[in-house]
């Protein structure tokens, strides 16, 4: 469990906290969304959290609803604060937020390379359910993904805590 001085709080993503999440975005990742599919994501409805430590947003998600699942887009925390449990506090949070809603599956994407998010993903009870071909940008063509799906109704929310 985190230490209350690492505990974030959690609250929906607005246009305003654009330009720090896609600040974090730039450092993250070398194939970042851009701040026009950010603004896409929010104005089409895509449920947006971001977590905040000492006021100054860490982490963030975007998620698509369908029926009785839920597909998670993007989830990102900081790079200089990644395995400090940021992301599992986070995920916690998507878990509950998405039961809430009335979710049953989540759904994710993840690249074979980010071995950290597959071993985390796995904690939480998610298992390979299918490949994407050539579905990521990379630095010499493309990348495959791995598809990864929970059962909501499965898992201890708190199980990878």
């Amino acid at each position: 469990m985190s230490s209350p001085a690492n505990a974030l709080e959690f609250s929906v993503m607005t246009h305003a906290d654009l330009a720090d999440v896609c600040a974090i975005e730039q450092r993250s990742f070398a194939f970042p969304w851009t701040y026009g599919v950010f603004v896409d994501s929010l104005n089409a409805g895509y449920r947006a959290w971001i977590g905040r430590r000492n006021g100054v947003i860490v982490s963030y998600a975007l998620l698509m609803i369908v029926l009785d699942e839920v597909h998670l887009l993007n989830i990102t925390v900081m790079p200089e604060l990644q395995g400090k449990g940021f992301g599992k506090q986070l995920l916690n949070h998507l878990f509950a937020d998405a039961r809430e809603q009335g979710t049953r599956f989540m759904f994710l994407e993840v690249r074979p390379s980010n071995t950290s998010a597959l071993e985390m993903y796995r904690k939480f009870g998610f298992i390979v359910v299918g490949q994407r071909r050539a579905y990521y940008p990379a630095a010499y063509g493309r990348e495959d993904a791995i598809v990864m799906s929970c059962d909501l109704d499965a898992v201890n929310q708190e199980k990878a805590a």
